[in-house]
């Protein structure tokens, strides 16, 4: 199971990874897509809809249940990973790559500091 170092987690297991000094690229971990199982459906949110931290954007329906997906960071959605249409698997075979889900535009870079790095993320689910 992978936790890249580089990128910074919620206890909704959900990732981001700064790009650009304002952009964040979100999706859910290695560990989140294992536990829901085979991902069948994602409800991608509006470009443009403003999100706050921790809150939902959308769900993610799994063969074995349908979860929220939550905001790492406040801010603008100005992209969503159109594949996932069409291949919501995409989040199985490739967490952290391919199966990235919204790209939002950060208000706040200091709300990084309440997310957590890969080891308190490995300690919190016990890997």
């Amino acid at each position: 199971m992978q936790f890249p170092e580089n990128l910074k987690y919620t206890k909704e297991h959900e990732w981001i990874r700064i790009e650009d000094d304002s952009i964040g690229v979100v999706g859910i971990t290695d560990y989140a897509q294992s536990e829901l199982g085979d991902i069948v459906y994602v409800d991608l949110p509006a470009i443009g809809k403003t999100v706050k931290q921790l809150e939902s954007f959308g769900t993610i329906e799994a063969v074995k249940a349908v979860s929220d997906l939550f905001s790492p960071i406040s801010g603008e959605i100005i992209e969503v990973n159109e594949k996932l249409k069409d291949s919501p698997d995409l989040i199985n075979k490739d967490p952290y790559g391919e199966g990235w889900i919204i790209k939002i535009k950060i208000k706040d870079l200091s709300e990084l500091d309440n997310l957590l790095s890969a080891e308190d993320y490995r300690k919190l689910i016990g890997k």
